[in-house]
């Protein structure tokens, strides 16, 4: 076991073995890979992506970034040139694929464009499109934010591209505010994703 749980790669093999252990278990039962499935399936990668997503964005702003000034000088650059670098880049893929997975899925199910256009095509009587709408243009702004404003700022402020001393603080101070925006943006958008499937 501890060969598995000493090595990521091995703990994220193992994982998804167990997963494809229950998709057996799931077929044994008489269940079929049918639209049903495929459509649980893209959900699944979808959730998961987002977890991916919000868990690496409440961890710069629930403990990154509150705790970066009590970080002595001297032991800061690890966490610009080691952990934000490669918290960033799974931080930036989860929203794309959160994104895309979401996409594919509201157009597998049937309302991406009720859903985009927040019920409009039906006359905006059909709550569950304007909760999965407003939940879907919130995370979109977020996805906007990471990959257009975020991500270019930090790696300014990381030194990551060349740029000039006196940009540095400014991007990071960018980079922070849309980075606080989308922690904002993250709990409304929650809660309408998840009640357009539990409560309408």
């Amino acid at each position: 076991m501890a060969a598995i749980l000493t090595s990521l790669r091995n703990t994220v093999i193992a994982g998804f073995v167990l997963a494809l252990v229950l998709l057996l278990m799931f077929i044994n039962w008489g269940g079929t890979l049918d639209y049903n499935f495929w459509a649980f399936f893209i959900r699944w990668l979808h959730v998961g992506s987002g977890v991916m997503w919000i868990g690496l964005l409440w961890y710069f702003n629930f403990v990154q970034i509150p705790n970066m000034p009590k970080i002595p000088d001297e032991q800061k650059p690890a966490i610009g040139k080691v952990i934000a670098p490669a918290a960033l880049f799974w931080f930036r893929w989860g929203a794309m694929a959160t994104i895309v997975f979401g996409i594919i899925l509201a157009h597998m199910n049937g309302y991406l464009l009720d859903a985009y256009t927040l019920g409009a095509l039906n006359g905006f009587e059909v709550h569950k499109d304007i909760a999965i709408g407003i939940g879907m243009w919130l995370g979109t702004i977020m996805w906007f934010n990471v990959w257009f404003v975020i991500w270019p700022n930090q790696k300014i402020a990381l030194g990551i591209v060349d740029a000039p001393a006196d940009a540095k603080p400014k991007a990071a101070r960018t980079a922070m505010l849309f980075s606080r925006t989308n922690t904002l943006l993250s709990i409304p958008m929650l809660f309408a994703m998840v009640s357009a499937q539990n409560i309408y």
